[in-house]
């Protein structure tokens, strides 16, 4: 069952040239076509499928800094303001609310992990209040149970999957951007070693600049290129509820569940981390870089089934221009749901909420989180193909940090300013493995 979106209308026309080329509509993309677009430039969104239909519209919506990696901690807080900002600037409605972040714990050792975070914090000026057991009881009251402490970050939010990138969709064709959906990227043209078009297939769009923000379908789209990008991607299943009677946090995680509310009242219900692992030949083709995270993560990881195969996102074949690629096959990725994470699921929630009993499921959805063996996002230019820039791997984090990913990308393009450093995000560190060593090519 596809995720709830919101349906953008937008022309089918092909223009012969553009300053830039987005290769994908979801967030990261739509926000880095609409600051291009900002700054006065011809930009064009290219988009096998419909905006913001994969994992834009299939996530949770948080938009936090609390417990950021430290090297995506400033893009975090950037993007918490340029989620404001648009709304301001562009008159469309994201669903972005300041409403704070609740966690709650029982765990002495997760307590303490949080404590050292929030002492990091301090130091890069983010606000996030540390709860003791009265005050984690005062904010979960909804649970009905005690806590030995717990988390609140009041400046972080929520925004709304299922019209977030859809609304920054219609905000570049009010300044004259062009999106094309339906339309697939097949690869790239280039004169002199430096990429000077865009294939697609339904034409050829002439540009120096090229934005990769392929999701899932990155790796196998650079592997066309002659460009190794290792990725890997974890199947997520999670669902919805209807609205009902009861007073309950906007946000809320614990390690057993995390319950977050929905513009229509309703909550959107996920175990963190939780997911199924797919094998595909990508899987093996990187598996030594990938395994130190599995390890890690042993204990909420499953094995899947053929669903990664039948998508084709990591597909290690190479495809023509001139011929239907596996993105035209698979416009949208929809895999199947893991039913038993479902339930699981939702009897935690009602275990963790008393108020949620009785409401019923309205949508249960699956996803590809497209991750870096490190969790930290690709960004930047490829020494490979100058033009071509990669945006990809944002390992579960793209949504809520997707306008500061954005604006970061402008800059690059512009030579202006960068939001923030971009040293921590090049995709040149992938050149070594995930051991300390350099990667076979």
């Amino acid at each position: 069952m596809p995720a709830p979106i919101t349906l953008v209308d937008s022309p089918d026309e092909l223009p012969r040239s553009a300053d830039a080329v987005i290769i994908g509509a979801g967030i990261v993309g739509v926000f880095t076509a609409y600051y291009l677009a900002k700054r006065g430039l011809k930009v064009v969104v290219v988009e096998k499928g419909r905006v913001g239909a994969e994992q834009s519209s299939r996530n949770w919506g948080w938009c936090r800094q609390q417990n950021r990696d430290a090297r995506e901690l400033p893009m975090a807080t950037k993007s918490i303001d340029l989620w404001e900002k648009f709304a301001r600037e562009s008159g469309e409605d994201t669903g972005f609310q300041r409403c704070g972040l609740l966690y709650l714990s029982n765990s002495e050792e997760e307590l303490a992990g949080w404590a050292r975070w929030r002492d990091f914090a301090r130091t890069v000026g983010v606000t996030t209040h540390m709860l003791d057991s009265v005050a984690a009881g005062e904010r979960g009251l909804a649970t009905g149970r005690a806590w030995k402490g717990g988390v609140f970050s009041p400046s972080d939010g929520t925004a709304d999957p299922s019209r977030a990138a859809p609304a920054v969709a219609r905000a570049i064709l009010k300044l004259g951007g062009t999106v094309l959906q339906n339309c697939a990227a097949r690869g790239i043209e280039t004169e002199g070693g430096r990429l000077s078009a865009v294939v697609t297939e339904h034409g050829t769009i002439r540009t120096g600049t090229a934005i990769l923000s392929g999701g899932a379908w990155a790796s196998s789209f650079c592997r066309q290129l002659g460009i190794r990008f290792p990725q890997a991607s974890i199947r997520s299943s999670i669902l919805s509820i209807a609205p009902g009677d009861g007073i309950l946090p906007d946000a809320l995680h614990t390690a057993r569940v995390s319950v977050t509310r929905r513009g229509d009242g309703g909550y959107t219900l996920a175990i963190s981390g939780r997911g199924r692992v797919d094998p595909t030949a990508q899987q093996v083709r990187f598996a030594a870089q990938f395994l130190p995270m599995f390890l890690r993560r042993w204990r909420s990881l499953s094995p899947g089934g053929i669903e990664g195969l039948r998508s084709g996102h990591e597909s290690l074949r190479h495809w023509r221009l001139d011929r239907p690629t596996p993105m035209e096959h698979m416009r949208i990725l929809d895999p199947a749901v893991d039913d038993s994470t479902i339930r699981l699921t939702y009897d935690r929630a009602l275990e963790l909420l008393p108020a949620l009993k009785g409401r019923r499921i309205t949508a249960r959805w699956a996803g590809y989180i497209d991750s870096t063996p490190d969790g930290v996002p690709a960004i930047g230019e490829t020494p490979a193909v100058p033009g071509f820039i990669l945006a990809a791997g944002f390992s579960g984090h793209g949504f809520g940090i997707g306008p500061g990913a954005g604006h970061l990308i402008a800059d690059i393009v512009t030579g202006s300013e960068p939001l923030v450093d971009l040293r921590p995000y090049h995709p040149n560190r992938f050149l070594q493995s995930a051991w300390g060593h350099v990667a076979d090519f």
